[in-house]
């Protein structure tokens, strides 16, 4: 099986991607989306959502990075695919599942899904624009207001000549509310036969069997679990029977991660919004570590950063984890 990190604008950017990946269990990530809206981005654009384009288009373990697109129009889509795709990203993902209104008031993400003639122009025009060796995928959702139209979406990608096709399995309309709807991918794997990844609400072991098994995909895409338990991919390649599986990631193991993961936030991220992400990654992490409800309640009115890498400082001096690859 392959285990795909998900793409979360705010969330599950370059650093925490860096980050996650040197835990293992990851096959593959895909970037935050990059907005595509009426002009041909300067490359800058791409490098700052996509760091690792200056490293191979893979983060520092290793892992390839996709580069995600959103946007409505085929040609303007197809004319910045192509200027990205010369600078080496691991492929070309498309976003057809952003529940966000100001993004969906403006034609992207999930509200494509109500026009699947337009989804396969889309993913045809991209596919036409960069090189035939390179990767085109799309990410979905099972539909805007209503499930209605997934296989026909789904259909319309593979159609436009789309490699892979990631699906959350809950509508524009369903947000991020429980439960996910794993059943009605299987739905979709019955209409297409590019391969589909399953996603959506796999935050266990537990989880991920049982997505697996009613979805009937060979392969997950893990988002908001994976952040809250850096070790779930190792965990469920562990229970598959897959080699390189482990069971367990404790919290001494996540120490250095946090660690890393500062370091690489005051590299890319402007000071005020510093504190803010490690924050919001201990709230994450609280739900699976007892260690880290202690230290998100110690620092969450933290705003000094003295005071916060004082903390991390006893982290990095604390029992030692595993070497991590690629410091």
């Amino acid at each position: 099986m392959a285990i795909l990190l998900a793409p979360m604008e705010g969330l599950l950017d370059y650093a925490l991607r860096d980050t996650l990946t040197r835990v293992g269990g990851i096959d593959l990530c895909v970037s935050e989306f990059i907005r595509v809206t009426g002009t041909l981005l300067p490359e800058r654009v791409f490098y700052r959502v996509l760091p690792e384009l200056e490293q191979g288009g893979r983060t520092a373990a290793g892992v390839p990075v996709r580069a995600q697109l959103m946007g409505s129009d085929p040609a303007c889509l197809a004319e910045n695919a192509a200027r990205l795709a010369g600078l080496g990203p691991a492929g070309i993902d498309l976003n057809f599942g952003c529940p966000a209104k100001v993004v969906n008031r403006h034609g992207g993400g999930a509200a494509l899904l109500q026009d699947p003639e337009l989804l396969q122009r889309i993913v045809s025009a991209v596919r036409r624009a960069v090189p035939a060796a390179m990767p085109v995928s799309a990410k979905m959702r099972l539909g805007f207001d209503d499930d209605r139209r997934a296989e026909a979406c789904a259909q319309a990608i593979e159609a436009g000549g789309a490699n892979q096709l990631v699906v959350h399995a809950r509508t524009r309309a369903q947000g991020y509310r429980p439960p996910a709807y794993w059943d009605r991918i299987a739905d979709i794997c019955q209409a297409v036969r590019l391969p589909v990844v399953a996603n959506g609400e796999v935050w266990s072991v537990a989880d991920a069997r049982r997505c697996l098994r009613e979805s009937g995909c060979a392969d997950l895409m893990l988002g908001r679990g994976m952040v809250a338990d850096p070790g779930l991919a190792l965990a469920i390649l562990a229970d598959q029977g897959r080699a390189g599986g482990r069971p367990e990631t404790g919290w001494d193991e996540l120490r250095p991660l946090l660690v890393l993961f500062w370091q690489r936030v005051v590299e890319r991220i402007e000071p005020r919004a510093r504190h803010g992400r490690l924050k919001q990654w201990l709230n994450y992490l609280r739900r699976r570590h007892p260690e880290a409800e202690a230290a998100y309640q110690a620092l969450r009115t933290v705003n000094d950063t003295r005071v916060l890498e004082a903390w991390l400082d006893e982290q990095q001096s604390a029992q030692p984890g595993p070497v991590l690859a690629c410091a």
